[in-house]
């Protein structure tokens, strides 16, 4: 998250509000970590490689690891062949995961959607980090709407002609991470569980709880989507053909509703 406003009550560690500056500093101690880390990992890699040249490869992908980041670049803005993204999955480097960069305005400046230091950050993030999500809000005005009441948020919104960015936020949260949600519904709960996007039911069902993956039997489903259509009424999503058993192959989908069958000794 980067400030692109001056506030008396909140003090700046590098004194003036210089927006670029921030993101430089922040992109040079990422590519810093990553480089110690490299360097780290990779001796033990030099010593293996002396006398097994089929060490080698790996070696290689170090070095270009280390001359990637040296350069100034990030990890993830580079092109890597199958076997050394599985050496990047490995070791985690923060310059190759997914950025999302969050821009906090004035609550004057978000509702006007103008700010000296927009264009200048978008064209930063274009060039730095191209693909990245960026997107603009105003804390000082989540904080405001947050504590309302449905209607007056609403009312605040329409009037202001603005909106929250919190559930934007959260996505491109869930975007960046491959998450998705399912849900388990009871008569007292409504919880949302999030997993890997592609995980099938029954890694599903370990979310709940490991022994539900271990003795997974199936799993009714039904879509989020499908049970407000029918205003909350299961036996509607029943009637219509929406509601159906699958096994342990099924993947689950984002919104899916789940009843867990399994096994499992309480």
């Amino acid at each position: 998250m980067i400030r692109v406003f001056a506030d008396p009550d909140v003090t700046h560690t590098e004194g003036a509000i210089e927006p670029i500056r921030d993101l430089e500093i922040i992109a040079t101690e990422l590519r810093l970590k990553d480089l110690a880390f490299v360097e780290k990992m990779r001796i033990p890699i030099v010593k293996l490689a002396a006398s097994d040249p089929t060490q080698r490869p790996q070696l290689d992908f170090y070095d270009r690891c280390l001359a990637v980041l040296n350069e100034g670049q990030d990890v993830r803005n580079v092109d890597w062949n199958a076997k050394e993204i599985e050496w990047l999955n490995d070791l985690l480097l923060l310059t190759s995961k997914p950025a999302t960069y969050l821009i906090n305005m004035s609550e004057k400046d978000y509702l006007r959607q103008s700010n000296k230091w927009l264009k200048p950050i978008f064209a930063w993030v274009n060039e730095k980090s191209p693909g990245s999500k960026i997107i603009p809000l105003s804390v000082c005005l989540e904080e405001k709407v947050f504590p309302m009441g449905a209607d007056e948020r609403a009312a605040y919104f329409t009037e202001n002609k603005c909106t929250s960015q919190l559930d934007k936020i959260i996505k491109a949260g869930y975007d960046s991470l491959s998450l998705i949600n399912f849900f388990t519904v009871g008569s007292d709960e409504v919880r949302a569980w999030p997993i890997m996007n592609g995980a099938t039911a029954p890694r599903a069902a370990g979310t709940i709880h490991t022994d539900f993956e271990k003795c997974f039997i199936k799993a009714e489903v039904m879509k989020f989507a499908d049970l407000k259509e029918a205003e909350g009424r299961e036996s509607d999503v029943k009637a219509a053909g929406k509601y159906r058993m699958q096994g342990k192959t099924y993947v689950v989908e984002d919104g899916d509703i789940l009843f867990i069958k399994h096994n499992a000794k309480k």
